[in-house]
């Protein structure tokens, strides 16, 4: 039974701590486990925002795609107890069950942060922002996309500029991550006046304006969700 439409589950008992400057392992499958409760609670939204403007598969892609990833990092052959291998092994796990664009878009990103982190069993704040700087290159060069197109895009640059930016600044990796996932939902809302320029919604020309871009929300939902993960949970969504 699909669970009832709401957002994505807050942070349960853990306390903020803006003081640790790493990410283990422990967080990162905390982070995956999140995504997946995220796209399973927000399918039927992403269903109603894609179905203005695209296929109306983007709820149901993201929510099978993710529940594949939670059931890798389950197995008994789940990959080795590092940052960077979880998420080298969502990565993969999203670019084999998940069809369309999302597919190499997502898998791409998450292969490409955890190829960036390696094997090392903690990565700071700043190892972690330039991952995921390699992850916006790689959804960038596979997308063909740019901040204003109507894209995840839209949500994912700011998140990561964010994050960068507030690991440079010395923040922690909490901060930086609540740095993100705000930067993420500003990108996300700002799509709505946007026209589509690429893919399926750039068909529509004008009559895409208006609408919320599917892949900027579910973008939101994975920088909130790793906000979560890290203590730092943003606001809830109104």
């Amino acid at each position: 039974m699909r669970e009832p439409a709401g957002e994505p589950e807050t942070l349960l008992g853990r306390a903020e701590t803006p003081g640790r400057d790493t990410a283990d392992h422990a967080v990162v499958l905390d982070w995956l486990r999140r995504v997946s409760t995220a796209m399973h609670q927000q399918q039927d939204h992403l269903i109603r925002l894609d179905s203005a403007i695209g296929d109306g598969d983007h709820g149901a892609n993201m929510a099978r795609g993710f529940a594949a990833v939670r059931v890798t990092l389950d197995a008994p052959s789940r990959p080795s107890a590092s940052p960077g291998a979880a998420l080298t092994a969502a990565g993969k796990t999203l670019l084999s069950v998940v069809g369309g664009a999302s597919g190499p878009l997502y898998g791409g990103a998450f292969r490409t942060l955890g190829e960036a982190l390696g094997t090392a069993p903690e990565v700071d704040t700043r190892q972690f922002a330039a991952g995921l700087t390699a992850a916006l290159a790689t959804v960038q060069r596979l997308g063909a996309a740019v901040p204003g197109d109507k894209t995840m895009i839209d949500a994912y640059s700011p998140a990561v500029s964010a994050f960068r930016a507030a690991a440079e600044s010395g923040a922690g990796f909490p901060a930086s991550a609540r740095a993100a996932a705000r930067a993420a939902e500003d990108g996300m809302r700002a799509t709505v006046p946007l026209q589509a320029r690429k893919g399926r919604a750039a068909y529509l020309g004008l009559r895409s304006i208006g609408h919320q871009d599917p892949g900027a929300t579910s973008t939101c939902y994975v920088f909130r969700t790793l906000a979560e993960a890290a203590g730092a949970p943003a606001p809830p969504l109104p």
